[in-house]
């Protein structure tokens, strides 16, 4: 006998203006699924888990709950009105005699349930209102980014704890790692459709891709029909006009269904040419430390990062990422010890809290009036890596229509404010990028953009990220910081750091959760001794990455040297040209450079430094 749905969506419709955004949707929920909801920026998604909470009504269709199933939901922004503390948020609702289980999912999520939700940080408040809802234990979790701001402990024990629960839950997230390990299926919302897979995240990408090749299959047919029809309609119809009305009627039903048709959204086009060459040496530190009212941040710490360099900075909230960070760049100074900045430096930030964009600002006004931006005299154009772009065009290149340009930044999502950062973030001549929790809000195709870019940009990048999936793709370097300012340095992403005994700061599973089956233990990584080696930890990690390095600059290398060798591209496109002539040239030197930084380095080394 089939079980009972917990909840069931039919022909659910939703229309805000324009083509609608959700269209004759249809969805069951049974009881323990595990369900990935994913989608663009944009697409519903929010919408549609409020749909399926109760809280918005829809234009069309019915929803129907089963007998006695609760729901909770996670809301991407909750009300703390009315509420004292983070505790008493959490603890709302709760039966007399319940109240352990906030207790016990505060202690999980590390929980400051004292603190005031005005001076809370976004991480604090994601907390309290992760632990309202564990403590509430539904039948179904509606979980709308629940690892927005949260770090990887956090994140850690959530995924533990959804792993273990009996419940149903529904979770939107950008995070493929979190979304990899609970997800048994997929929903995907696109242009108003639900489409459902009863496989992992890890088919989506695939499933994705196949969907799109059919469409544009069918689309290039129902084109060739069209024209094949067209024809006949100018050369045959006048011979037998009352005996074909009917193929007339056809064709103009062929072209009202091309009409119709929803396009899919493009992506966005984000594109990091490094600015000027800055110097071989980027940043270092000797010794540096930083204490706050007698409690240390940064222990005694050495750090060399070289251009080209992609280096993570990763650890619990409140480890004290972000002053290092501030303390690289030399915003702070540091209790003892010195920072030394190298020379051609053009630094861009991108900031966690999105306090570069203005709310009561236009998207326009944003780009235009940034005094590194604008084109003195002109208020339609920006400078963007030194070349003048009109600004509706450089913003349709991250997803923003003419109309959306002249609108407020407070309309934006907080999916489109990060773009809409990121756009201006990277028209700045810049070869030192600083990301502080870039991946917050964008969608997964925008992130694989970004991941894309930032494998192809010539400078040096410094980021903050909780997510682990986006971390093994970018970084070549992975700082760990934990309380009490200690921090190591691991070569690689974050499954590198762990594989070496790194990552130990999340918090083990409390007793509302299953602990995960233990991984055999890594080897020990063997130390290389000093005598034999002659160089500094620094020095032999450097050594180790130095020839990927310089195989993906051969790959490079040979990609330009193949455009290049393209028959009449100068007199068809001369810039394309005079572009890859000169990131030829800049990539041979850079080439050079790092084979003599690896010989010399191997030479000490062989040597025993001396």
């Amino acid at each position: 006998m089939a079980r009972v749905p917990l909840l069931s969506l039919n022909a659910v419709g939703l229309t805000f203006g324009g083509d609608p955004l959700i269209a004759g949707l249809d969805l069951s929920v049974r009881a323990g699924e595990r369900l990935a909801l994913v989608g663009r920026n944009g697409s519903g998604k929010s919408t549609l888990m409020r749909i399926i909470a109760g809280i918005t009504e829809p234009d069309s269709g019915s929803r129907s709950l089963g007998p006695g199933v609760s729901i909770g939901y996670l809301e991407q922004e909750p009300d703390f009105a009315g509420f004292a503390t983070l505790g008493d948020f959490a603890a709302a609702g709760m039966a007399p005699g319940e109240e352990w289980r906030v207790e016990r999912a505060a202690e999980g999520l590390a929980l400051k349930s004292g603190a005031a939700p005005a001076e809370a940080s976004g991480g604090e408040r994601r907390r309290a209102a992760l632990a309202r809802l564990v403590a509430q234990d539904p039948d179904l979790m509606l979980l709308d980014e629940p690892t927005n701001h949260l770090d990887i402990a956090a994140i850690t024990w959530l995924e533990d704890h959804l792993l273990a629960s009996r419940a149903a839950f529904i979770v939107i997230s950008h995070d493929r790692a979190f979304l990899r390990s609970l997800g048994r299926a997929t929903l995907w919302l696109d242009r108003g459709i639900l489409r459902r897979q009863d496989r992992g995240f890890a088919d989506f990408e695939n499933w994705r891709d196949k969907v799109y090749e059919d469409e544009d299959i069918a689309a290039h047919k129902l084109d060739r029909l069209i024209r094949s029809e067209g024809r006949w309609a100018v050369e045959g119809i006048s011979a037998r006009r009352k005996r074909n009305q009917g193929r007339v009627r056809r064709l103009e039903m062929l072209r009202a269904q091309r009409a119709e048709r929803i396009m899919r959204q493009g992506t966005a086009r984000i594109e990091t040419e490094s600015g000027p060459k800055s110097g071989r040496l980027v940043v270092e530190a000797r010794g540096i430390t930083k204490s706050f009212a007698g409690t240390p941040v940064v222990m005694p710490f050495d750090l060399r990062i070289r251009r080209g360099e992609r280096v993570a900075i990763v650890g619990p909230n409140g480890s004290g990422k972000t002053t290092l960070i501030e303390l690289l760049l030399g915003r702070i100074a540091p209790d003892t010890g010195g920072i030394r900045l190298g020379s051609g430096l053009r630094i861009a930030v991108l900031d966690q809290n999105r306090a570069a964009l203005d709310a009561d600002a236009t998207l326009w006004d944003t780009l235009t009036g940034d005094n590194d931006l604008g084109v003195s005299g002109r208020n339609d154009q920006i400078m963007v890596r030194g070349s003048p772009r009109h600004v509706v065009g450089y913003l349709k290149d991250f997803l923003f229509d003419e109309a959306r340009a002249r609108g407020p930044v407070r309309a934006l999502s907080g999916g489109e404010k990060a773009r809409l950062l990121l756009a201006k973030l990277l028209a700045r001549d810049c070869n030192f990028l600083v990301l502080d929790e870039p991946t917050n809000d964008l969608d997964i195709e925008t992130l694989d953009l970004l991941q894309e870019r930032l494998d192809e940009f010539d400078g040096t990048v410094l980021l903050v990220s909780h997510d682990r999936d986006f971390l093994d793709r970018t970084a070549t370097t992975t700082i760990a910081m934990a309380p009490g300012g200690r921090a190591v340095i691991y070569a690689g992403g974050w499954s590198d750091m762990v594989a070496q005994g790194g990552g130990r700061f999340a918090p083990q599973p409390g007793p509302a959760t299953a602990p995960r089956p233990k991984p055999a233990p890594a080897p020990p990584v063997a130390r290389a001794p000093k005598k034999p080696s002659g160089l500094s930890f620094t020095e032999r990690h450097r050594l180790g990455e130095l020839p990927t390095l310089i195989d993906r600059l051969e790959v490079k290398i040979a990609g330009l040297s193949g455009i290049l060798g393209t028959p009449d591209l100068f007199q068809r496109d001369p810039a394309k040209f005079a572009a890859a002539s000169a990131g030829l040239t800049q990539c041979q030197q850079r080439l050079g450079d790092l084979e003599a930084e690896w010989l010399a380095l191997e030479e000490r080394a062989e040597s025993g430094g001396k």
